[in-house]
Order: C-alpha cells, then structure tokens, then sequence
C-alpha cells in the first residue's frame, strides 16, 4: 500500500501529461489500406479525458516513432500542445521539451508501453503503462493501468491526475 501512497501524493505534482501513440493511445493494430494509408482506432473516453486536461491547463505532448500527420492533426484539435512525430530518440525529445517549458521531471506523467519508451520512463516523475505493455516496462512502472493500449488507459491516468488535484468536476459538461 505504501507505493499506491507514494503514487497517489506524486499525482498532485503533475503538470505535464506525456504519451506515446501505438499501443498506448492505439491499442497497436494498424489497418493497412489498399493505398498504402495506416489507419488506427483511439478510444473515444480517452479523447475526452485529453481534451478536458487540456482545457484544465495541463501540457498534453505526445511522443512517437510513428509518421501519421492525420494523428497529429486530430490530437492537436484535442487540445495536445505538441505532437513530436518521427523520433527515434525519445529521451532527447523529452530533454528538449523539458528543458524549453522549465519543466521539472517530477512535473511528468508519461506513460508508454514499449522498450522505445523505457529511457524516458526511467527519468519522468511518474512512469505508467497499459495493461499489456511489454515486461521490461511494466518493471519500471509506478502504475500499470487496468486498461489496455487503446481500451481507456489514457483516460485511466488522467482522470486520476485531475481527480487527484480537483480538477476533474463533471459540471460544465
């Protein structure tokens, strides 16, 4: 019960909400198109939770190795303040971002679920994964979603994180 307390006081810290795409905002399947376009499913609630962050004041930044500017576009019009495309070193990515906003690593949530994420997990002040992240990241982690990748992990997180600072009121809605 001692790292749920631990985890639960370092939720009240976090200002910045950092996430992958596949496998954490996907749940890592790909449909290939006859064109050669990639098309992936998110999960509605997870949307939600992003927008109503975003709306609350925290920096939302995604981090991934993945090239789909029409994510891009759609997590932007959810209110992600950046989206970091194409990175195949995302701890320097992270460093950069950090260092540019004056963010404290105990100021992060970021959750991934796979072993390009383990470097920046290993620094953010709060590591989370989905459900069935991979073992070398589920090792690292504070919290480990009940949720899958795509299923409502996002949501899972983020809800806490505002629930945790009162940012998380219904009314308005």
């Amino acid at each position: 019960m001692i790292l749920m307390e631990n985890f639960k006081q370092k939720l009240t810290r976090i200002k910045t909400l950092m996430f992958d795409i596949d496998g954490v905002l996907t749940n890592g399947q790909v449909l290939m198109m006859e064109n050669g376009e990639v098309v992936r499913n998110m999960n509605s609630k997870d949307g939600f939770a992003l927008q109503h962050a975003a709306k609350k004041g925290y920096n939302i930044v995604i981090i991934s190795g993945g090239r789909s500017e029409a994510v891009k576009a759609a997590l932007l019009r959810l209110g992600a303040s950046e989206v970091f495309l194409s990175q195949s070193d995302k701890l320097a990515c992270y460093k950069d971002y950090i260092y540019t906003h004056q963010i404290q690593d105990d100021e992060v949530l970021y959750m991934g679920d796979d072993l390009p994420d383990y470097e920046v997990m290993s620094r953010a002040g709060i590591a989370c994964c989905p459900a069935d992240a991979a073992p070398e990241i589920k090792d690292i982690c504070i919290y480990i979603s009940g949720r899958k990748g795509g299923e409502g992990c996002v949501r899972d997180v983020v809800e806490q994180v505002l629930r945790s600072q009162g940012n998380w009121e219904i009314s308005g809605w």
